[in-house]
């Protein structure tokens, strides 16, 4: 099978979306330091470029944080020709998978907000390059908290995201969810 990378930009300007034309993981991993990508072939390689600062994997694409002095134009190329490389040496995105299906836990209140952000948030949180996972729901205030990864994590417009898309969406179909909020890293 010949690998095809292609580009997209993402809503934050500091991340760029390598996508191919083959699942690289179910689910996502998040990669925010070189020290995390310990156990991340893939992950661990790219940090070895001096301009990475992130690395995000979801289905089938990786979406790459630079730093502030670098300039996409100098290293797209690049980053494009390394993940194409990559994936056809089949480097593991982390060392040991499994390859389940989400379980929600919780109350039953909680199982329905964690099946709503996996049918409906995840595939357009994720389309943007990044990714949200549920942290807790709080029946006394209504507050559910969520974590955003990827090129989420500190993107401009994830606010706007979070209030005007998740929160109205939840709201909606949980009438005990008063407000979502994001955990910072």
């Amino acid at each position: 099978m010949t690998i095809n990378v292609y580009t997209e930009q993402t809503p934050n300007p500091a991340t760029m979306k390598f996508m191919v034309n083959k699942l690289l993981i179910n689910g996502s991993e998040d990669f925010a330091s070189k020290e995390s990508a310990e156990h991340s072939p893939f992950a661990k390689e790219l940090f070895k470029f001096n301009f990475v600062t992130g690395v995000f994997f979801a289905s089938n694409f990786v979406t790459v944080t630079k730093s502030e002095d670098a300039d996409w134009a100098d290293i797209e190329p690049i980053l494009k020709e390394f993940v194409k490389g990559a994936v056809e040496s089949e480097y593991k995105i982390k060392e040991e998978t499994s390859d389940e299906a989400p379980s929600f836990e919780g109350s039953d209140i909680e199982k329905k907000i964690q099946q709503i952000l996996h049918d409906y948030v995840r595939p357009a949180v994720e389309q943007d390059g990044g990714a949200i996972s549920y942290k807790s729901f709080d029946e006394g205030d209504g507050v559910v908290t969520v974590e955003l990864r990827g090129s989420c994590s500190g993107c401009p417009s994830s606010t706007i995201t979070l209030k005007s898309g998740i929160q109205n969406l939840l709201q909606r179909m949980v009438p005990e969810v008063k407000e979502v909020v994001s955990e910072a890293l």
